[in-house]
């Protein structure tokens, strides 16, 4: 398994690490309150921490959803967070232009799922020289990732980190197969159980998606004790008033008890697969 640091923080080695942070760009403030309530948090338990937040969701389901503050004053928020609050910084991009100039800012360049397909923007995601975390598409299943891992490597770049987010399963619904994290980690790169938008549920609401958050909790140990390396969580101050993804969302609240019974999971997976070592070491 490749391992490698995210501006000094390790992923894919020995700590569960979290990717985290507002769906969307919704202020300053609310990014810098939950960033820094994350890095507060993940400190104490001495866990890696990426900030996620993106300033263009451009896979709305209305034509008038809010979808944040554009490229430019949004970067600029990511910009001024990662620098005073000296945390690594994760955001969406959606083409060739978007992938060279998010490259300049943030610290890991995220393919939305719905387009992991498009070879020209991963191509130019891996010439970021960035981390690159390819979400696995909806409509994908799980070695159809290979490939995508494959055009991000052809450009040199091996940081890659694959995302599990759910298959689309019937009508505004998503479903997770557990056995999809064993399958993504053939490809040698970390995997990270999204464990938020596992549980929404796309167009649920008419001009929005809904989501089922009673369930992130669940799915989230499930997924680490079937071996990822990581989780993504989408965290607000007020996720039923969140401006995009609040059905699926956590509050700031619930985040702490979440990632202490995460991290007892990972440890209890790694002694059981060091003591599995050990017994064929010794026959």
């Amino acid at each position: 398994m490749i391992h490698f640091d995210v501006a000094g923080q390790p992923v894919g080695r020995d700590r569960l690490f979290l990717v985290g942070g507002p769906c969307v760009i919704e202020s300053e403030e609310l990014v810098f309150n939950v960033a820094r309530f994350l890095k507060e948090v993940c400190g104490q338990l001495s866990m890696p921490f990426i900030l996620k937040s993106s300033y263009d969701k451009a896979n709305r389901t209305s034509i008038i959803s809010f979808r944040g503050p554009g490229l430019e004053k949004g970067l600029a928020v990511l910009q001024r967070v990662r620098e005073e609050l000296r945390v690594p910084v994760l955001t969406d991009v959606h083409s060739i232009d978007e992938a060279h100039r998010a490259g300049e800012v943030v610290d890991v360049l995220q393919v939305p799922a719905f387009l992991a397909r498009q070879t020209d923007l991963l191509v130019a995601a891996g010439r970021s020289g960035k981390v690159v975390n390819l979400k696995k598409a909806q409509f994908m299943a799980p070695r159809e990732m290979f490939q995508a891992v494959e055009k991000v490597r052809r450009t040199g770049n091996d940081r890659i980190l694959l995302t599990e987010r759910g298959t689309q399963f019937g009508y505004n619904n998503l479903v997770v197969d557990m056995r999809s994290l064993s399958v993504l980690a053939e490809s040698g790169c970390p995997v990270v159980f999204d464990a938020t938008h596992s549980v929404q549920l796309p167009g649920e609401q008419g001009s929005c998606s809904g989501g089922q958050r009673q369930f992130v909790e669940p799915l989230a140990c499930a997924a680490v004790a079937a071996g990822a390396h990581g989780v993504f969580i989408e965290v607000h101050e007020d996720p039923d008033k969140a401006l995009c993804d609040g059905p699926n969302s956590l509050n700031l609240a619930a985040v702490p008890p979440l990632l202490k019974k995460l991290q007892r999971i990972h440890a209890a997976v790694r002694i059981q697969d060091s003591e599995s070592i050990h017994e064929q070491c010794e026959g």
